[in-house]
């Protein structure tokens, strides 16, 4: 006879309930286009994707990296600039962009992973400036005007994205698929062995693992799928500027990250919808909105310090991890 602990019940229940709250905000996101601006929406789904994708790095790795807006912005440019100068269909760009990010990953983890802590933290900082002055310079980015007037096109020659309701649920879709990827990636045995390098990285080295490879590996995971949500950003929005390779933008999606609660898949999720939501609601106020994130960041860390999803797991279930 099996017996059940309070934990396994507790886990259990934590799945259930995550689950089901993953089917209502499904449903919710089907029906948001025809109630609230498509626009906006897709931005909240754009940020939540890349939030997503830097908790498989700093939530399930253990790895926090300063250089997340490289991936993000990086595959912006080269998804806009192969659309644009190049006349390739949109689905197209998109894999270009997520290819590049995940080659600037490859490049960027390479040098980062050799060191721990706040040092891997400042190179991979270092490394995003050095690519953010790049992007100042080189002549296919259009410097400080960015690459502006992004056609949308056609998805598969079939699709008009210039429909706001066609492009959203493509969007959607494609997040969806995202966070899904993510999600099998953490629940696999890859996944088990990323979260034993967090937890003991000594251990996991004794146990025979190759550390440093599932680092680098991680690392790419996190840039592509960062690189993913950046290439819908520059298709949604039409344009690709180097707002979106600033280290205030890696600051941003760290700060969401927090917010919603690291390690868990709903809580950067969560994190990315209040962060755009303040900034949409404060940008006509005249209040400054960084004052203002900067107040919820304070009160989060002084009475969610887990974050918001990531309190509710620990207060409610005494887990720190969601499904």
């Amino acid at each position: 006879m099996t017996t059940v602990t309070p934990h396994d019940a507790a886990t259990k229940t934590a799945a259930r309930l995550e689950w089901a709250l993953v089917a209502l905000g499904i449903l919710a996101l089907l029906a948001a286009p025809f109630f609230v601006y498509p626009i906006f929406l897709m931005k909240m789904l754009c940020f939540a994707l890349f939030a997503c994708a830097f908790n498989l790095l700093l939530g399930y790795t253990g790895l926090l990296s300063f250089g997340h807006a490289t991936f993000f912005g990086g595959a912006a440019y080269f998804c806009a600039h192969s659309i644009k100068v190049w006349g390739w269909p949109p689905e197209a760009g998109i894999l270009l962009g997520v290819v590049g990010a995940a080659t600037l990953g490859l490049v960027m983890g390479f040098f980062a992973i050799r060191r721990q802590g706040i040092y891997f933290a400042m190179i991979t900082l270092a490394l995003a400036q050095m690519f953010y002055f790049f992007c100042v310079q080189a002549p296919f980015t259009e410097g400080e005007d960015g690459i502006q007037g992004v056609p949308r096109g056609h998805l598969f020659g079939v699709i008009d994205l210039n429909d706001p309701l066609n492009i959203y649920y493509v969007v959607l879709a494609i997040v969806l698929i995202g966070v899904f990827a993510i999600w099998r990636i953490v629940n696999s045995p890859f996944g088990m062995i990323l979260r034993s390098i967090r937890e003991n990285e000594n251990r996991a080295i004794s146990l025979g693992y190759s550390v440093a490879n599932y680092k680098l590996a991680a690392f790419v995971m996190s840039a592509a799928l960062a690189g993913l949500a950046g290439a819908l950003k520059a298709i949604v929005f039409q344009f690709a500027t180097l707002t979106d390779v600033t280290w205030q933008m890696s600051g941003e999606v760290i700060l969401m990250t927090l917010l919603g609660g690291i390690g868990t898949m709903v809580g950067p999720i969560i994190g990315a919808g209040l962060v755009v939501g303040l900034e949409n609601t404060l940008a006509t106020s005249g209040f400054p909105v960084t004052i203002a994130t900067g107040l919820i960041f304070m009160i989060c860390v002084l009475v969610f310090r887990r974050g918001i999803v990531g309190e509710v797991y620990a207060r409610v279930f005494g887990s720190k991890d969601g499904a």
